[in-house]
């Protein structure tokens, strides 16, 4: 979304110019108008800058200046126009914002256009820098503004579309592409954006099949805009990206693509930095080194404030959370590398570079289990749950599972309580109960799945999981000695639901407490079939089984044929090696044989032989060394430069940031495509 430039000047507030200038003004705008119909902007810029020489402040010349400096991405020169204007009544704050934006300057973007009127131009501008600064909700305000001024634009309603799936708002996008009379078919931008709300959902066939067409939409289009190969190949990268995203359930397939893709060596950097990240994460804990020099090549020492930043201009073309995806990623082989220096610089450089994001504190406490500091681990999670709790689930999480790895299960139990959406969910409480068990409280374990039958009874949803609940706890208080209540349970289950795992279970239960009603249900178990055809007092007379009244032993009959069948055995006779004479096998081998030399019985060390030691003067001695040395050298001069081994790496999947949070695995990101206008 770029400014337009004014073709059809405007009297210029300036005094008039003599009558002999006025008619090279008149030239030099037809110059100016002509310029921007060819889009020739430097050559407009020129022109601009020569009526300004001859009527200074004139209006429009400068808007024409700002407009073509921009137009032939100058931004830097259009910034200085615009700033060395100021003394003039002239407003040029939108186009002061809009070069900030340029530049990435996001907040003194928003500062610019604070204040101003709020048309449809600067709430496209200011839905730009709220999307590219990762506050989506503000983004979706300012689309839902604009929407007011019945602007029909396509452009528009694909950045709509971006921006809700950005938002996490992806089974909205079917409803609002069908309100704003739009189809994925619309363009290959769009057909991507929905392809990627498909993603999100989890829907990955269906969102193949729409980057298949987004991909060949976007080929038809380029192609009759007289685009070049390596042109149309640059701009459908991101589709090339998402579809390998779509197939990581087949991790080979997608490494392969993945790899192509990055050997390309595309000039789309941002598709190539995705792909990089997301081929890290399919590697996981492998060939950690590799991966690392992949990273290296995107994140780079930042200058002055700035101890980290994206490499090649990615700051500006990278969501927040792709570079978050980054940054997250190089720590976590950093500490599989067990490079704990560079990871602590890393760590201590996020909380300012994404300060809204729960990770950096997630990564925190992950440093700090690897360097076995557990109780400072639990202690730095609490404090942010507290101080923020609108993100404390994450966190909370992450210090139930450090707790519970460290073996401190009560302080698994408070974080896991304090997660009030999820405390009664089947998941947690079985977890629960099994912290409870571990800590010894059955009492506890009992509290917990009588909470959950309760909040269950009275819970409004869908998917009711009381049955399961109950089921399970019937289980638990007959294993623990409670069989009256699981008979209760039990019972509840048979009358409500009849299902035949209850009904077995509150058999088993009414024997322990009340054999008639045990036999009142047991009839109402099904027959067995081919049971009627046993007899059960000759079952328990079988070998093995115990008889109340004594034990009996009971002769079973076998055939002739079974019992010829079991003695005719096949003779094989012995295999032995070449040369081995069975009737002379000579002596017996050796039954130390399989132990080391130095384990043996029959092992004598080596007496140190001191007759090779050197007689005589020690300048004798040093000369040798001497020579042996320079021999060496010269040796391994000869042979060249040698690849480091990484001795000090650590692959192994059990080490301590595997366990510190539920961000162990490095993780993959998926790219929504918004198109803005320049």
């Amino acid at each position: 979304m770029a400014p337009k430039a004014k073709v059809n000047p405007k009297p210029s507030p300036a005094p008039p110019p003599p009558a002999a200038q006025s008619a090279p003004i008149e030239d030099l705008f037809s110059a100016l108008h002509r310029h921007t119909q060819n889009f020739e902007y430097e050559r407009a810029a020129k022109v601009a800058d020569q009526v300004l020489a001859i009527a200074p402040g004139d209006e429009d010349a400068l808007r024409c200046k700002v407009v073509a400096l921009i137009k032939s991405d100058a931004i830097d020169k259009a910034l200085s126009a615009i700033q060395g204007s100021r003394h003039l009544p002239i407003d040029l704050r939108f186009y002061e914002a809009y070069c900030l934006y340029r530049q990435n300057k996001l907040h003194e973007a928003l500062e610019a256009i604070d204040g101003q009127e709020r048309n449809s131009m600067i709430l496209q501008l200011e839905s730009q820098i709220f999307y590219r600064l990762g506050k989506m909700d503000a983004c979706m305000e300012s689309y839902e503004k604009i929407q007011r001024f019945k602007i029909d634009s396509l452009d528009i309603k694909t950045n709509i579309i971006a921006a809700l799936v950005a938002a996490g708002r992806s089974p909205e996008v079917q409803g609002t592409m069908d309100a704003l009379k739009v189809k994925a078919s619309s363009n290959f931008e769009l057909a991507y954006n929905y392809a990627c709300s498909l993603i999100e959902t989890k829907k990955y066939a269906d969102a193949g099949q729409q980057l298949l067409s987004a991909r060949r939409i976007g080929q038809e289009m380029l192609m009759e805009e007289d685009y070049a190969d390596d042109e149309i190949e640059t701009e459908l990268a991101p589709i090339a990206v998402q579809l390998a995203y779509v197939h990581q359930g087949q991790t080979q397939e997608a490494i392969e693509v993945y790899m192509a893709i990055i050997n390309r060596n595309l000039s789309d950097a941002s598709s190539l930095a995705v792909a990089t990240n997301n081929l890290i994460a399919l590697r996981g804990t492998k060939d950690v080194s590799d991966s690392l020099r992949r990273l290296d090549r995107l994140i780079e020492k930042g200058a002055g404030a700035k101890q980290f930043q994206i490499a090649n201009g990615l700051d500006v073309k990278l969501s927040t959370r792709q570079k978050e995806s980054l940054y997250s990623n190089r720590l976590l082989l950093l500490l599989q590398a067990n490079r704990m220096d560079q990871a602590r610089e890393l760590i201590s450089a996020l909380p300012e570079m994404f300060p809204d994001s729960v990770t950096p504190v997630l990564l925190q406490a992950a440093l700090l289990v690897r360097e076995k500091k557990v109780a400072k681990a639990e202690e730095i999670l609490l404090l942010y749950a507290d101080r923020f709790p609108d993100k404390s689930k994450p966190v909370f999480l992450a210090r139930a599972q450090i707790a519970a790895a460290a073996g401190h299960f009560q302080i698994s139990v408070d974080s896991l309580s304090k997660i009030t959406d999820i405390q009664n969910m089947p998941a947690t409480v079985a977890t629960l109960v099994s912290l409870q068990e571990r800590m010894g409280d059955s009492g506890g374990a009992n509290a917990v799945l009588n909470s959950a039958i309760e909040w269950w009874k009275n819970a409004m949803t869908e998917e009711n999981k009381l049955d399961l609940i109950m089921q399970e706890a019937a289980s638990y208080k007959l294993n623990h000695g409670r069989e009256e209540e699981a008979f209760q349970l039990y019972e509840k289950l048979v009358k409500s639901r009849g299902n035949i795992e209850a009904l077995l279970g509150l058999v088993m239960t009414a024997a322990h407490t009340n054999l008639e009603k045990a036999e009142l249900y047991e009839k109402q178990l099904r027959p067995l079939s081919g049971l009627k055809q046993m007899n059960a007092e000759n079952l328990e007379k079988t070998p093995g089984a115990k008889h109340v009244e004594g034990t009996h032993t009971m002769r079973v009959e076998v055939s002739e044929d079974v019992k010829k069948a079991k003695t005719k055995k096949r003779k094989r006779k012995p295999r032995y090696p070449k040369g081995f004479d069975p009737a002379n096998p000579g002596p017996p081998p050796d039954p130390e044989r399989w132990l080391p030399k130095r384990e043996r019985s029959s092992y004598r060390p080596k007496r140190k032989d001191k007759r090779s030691q050197v007689r005589g003067s020690q300048g004798s001695v040093v000369r040798e060394k001497h020579e042996t040395a320079t021999t060496a050298t010269s040796v391994s001069s000869d042979i060249g430069p040698s690849t480091k081994s990484n001795q000090g790496i650590s692959s192994s999947s059990k080490s301590g940031s595997q366990k510190a949070t539920t961000h162990e695995q490095p993780k993959a990101s998926s790219k929504s495509k918004k198109k803005s206008r320049k």
